[in-house]
């Protein structure tokens, strides 16, 4: 398996993804590292002449304020350490990208401190992070636990990473980033494109379970009005479906005749997302940032950019799924089937698969409560000196709590599209619908009859990364 490189320039989301899950080894660019250790130099160079923010001054309200040593104690100072213990996975996202950051050259870490965190990296060290303590300005909280970590103050939590004497110089600089934020969403990104993947194919299954109108998706139709991606979504329903029977109703319902133009926003939204995350990654944006002839105090912490794509990414992700809780609707009813009510099989009153939509009801409001935008907050916060921030902290996390509740609310749509082509598979075309079909089926009980539907709803669920890697969008 090729590894990936780090070299503070092409790290990408798909590829932060692979190196925090273990799937792919990376390795470290050499002049990447030769880089960091020329900033250093100058960071300390410039220390000699001018105040330098976090290495002879203060920090926050304090920045005026001469100091010396500050090293651990910041790192001490700012360590809080509470709420929920993030994942493996996260937790090394976040160590990749912090260092992919350092290596595009612009912080002032030491090449010490930066190899250090490569082997803990390559040793599968996994520091404890807690999630509490971050506002959009810089993750701070949870990168000085990394930093104690490091210097052998914290224990890592799997695996025996390595223990470092941290340069006078290297605290503030290593914690100045938001990669525990970036991580967060980048994660989440990945599970969201992938379920917008497999929410097409399962829709698919719907209109052909539900004997659709394929005019909705005509090319002419889509062309006539060309959102980006609305031709592309509406090209992959018809790729799926062709071949299918003929349609029952002059027109369909909203659930069955928007999905292009619903969806299509979605992936657009992700799309830009990850062009957004692709820039952070790969940033230089640490406070101070020292350039090719000293330091320079900005504000490039700020992350309103990210916050914005987020909440944009989370608004149109709910309605996608909203649609997809419409096709279950759509698959319950007996005048749009031909079939049962609930698609029930056994004696009369069964309820079959009657509860899933107060499941997925349930999941809906969820959500809902998470696509508030959170860059419309604002806050005066020490002292009064910073008195903005973006949140995209909080976007981040309310995206991760959406993409953990919609696999089993797709599952949901997935599990009546496939009883109802069960009951009748004279409905499937052959191809790639057929392939989805057993794909799926073939992990489901077979029994139609009432029975606990948890497991079924599990397993569905489990098959949504299989579905989205048969249509590449």
């Amino acid at each position: 398996m090729q590894a990936l490189l780090l070299d503070g320039t092409g790290l990408t989301v798909p590829a932060l993804a692979a190196i925090a899950t273990g799937t792919v080894p990376f390795t470290v660019d050499r002049f990447a590292l030769e880089r960091v250790a020329v900033a250093h130099t100058r960071f300390v160079e410039a220390l000699v002449h001018t105040p330098v923010y976090g290495a002879n001054t203060g920090v926050g309200a304090n920045r005026h304020e001469q100091a010396s040593d500050l090293g651990l104690a910041i790192l001490r100072s700012h360590c809080a350490g509470v709420g929920p213990e993030e994942d493996d996975a996260t937790a090394r996202a976040t160590m990749v990208v912090r260092l992919n950051q350092i290596l595009a050259g612009g912080s002032g870490v030491s090449r010490r401190t930066t190899e250090a965190l490569a082997a803990a990296l390559r040793d599968d060290a996994v520091p404890t992070l807690h999630g509490w303590g971050a506002i959009g300005t810089s993750d701070l909280c949870a990168l000085a636990e990394l930093g104690l970590t490091l210097v052998g103050e914290r224990p890592w939590r799997h695996a025996l990473g390595p223990v470092i004497e941290l340069e006078p110089t290297d605290a503030l600089p290593l914690i100045s980033s938001s990669a525990l934020t970036l991580a967060t969403a980048a994660l989440a990104l990945t599970t969201a494109e992938m379920l917008l993947r497999a929410s097409i194919v399962t829709a698919a299954l719907s209109f052909l379970a539900l004997r659709g109108n394929l005019e909705a998706y005509d090319p002419i139709v889509h062309l006539s009005r060309a959102h980006l991606l609305q031709p592309e979504v509406a090209a992959a329903v018809r790729s799926i479906v062709a071949g299918g029977g003929p349609a029952v109703r002059i027109q369909d319902p909203f659930g069955l005749r928007v999905l292009p133009q619903v969806t299509a926003p979605a992936l657009a939204a992700t799309r830009n997302l990850a062009a957004v995350l692709a820039a952070e990654l790969n940033a230089a944006a640490e406070n101070p940032l020292v350039t090719s002839d000293g330091v320079r105090h900005h504000g490039q912490f700020h992350t309103a950019t990210l916050a914005t794509a987020l909440d944009t990414a989370r608004g149109a992700l709910l309605p996608a799924l909203a649609l997809s809780s419409a096709r279950l609707g759509l698959l319950m009813r007996p005048d749009m089937t031909g079939l049962r009510a609930f698609l029930a099989d056994g004696p009369p009153g069964a309820s079959g698969l009657m509860i899933t939509e107060y499941v997925v009801q349930d999941l809906l409001a969820s959500m809902r409560a998470g696509i508030h935008p959170t860059a419309s907050a604002t806050l005066s916060i020490s002292l009064g000196v910073e008195e903005h921030a973006s949140f995209a902290t909080q976007g981040a996390r309310d995206l991760r709590a959406m993409t953990r509740l919609a696999p089993t609310l797709i599952a949901a749509e997935l599990l009546a599209a496939i009883r109802a082509l069960r009951i009748s598979p004279e409905r499937l075309t052959p191809g790639l619908a057929t392939h989805a079909f057993t794909v799926v089926s073939d992990a489901l009980d077979p029994d139609l009859t009432d029975h606990p539907l948890d497991a079924d709803l599990h397993n569905a669920a489990a098959l949504l990364p299989a579905l989205a890697a048969l249509l590449p969008l």
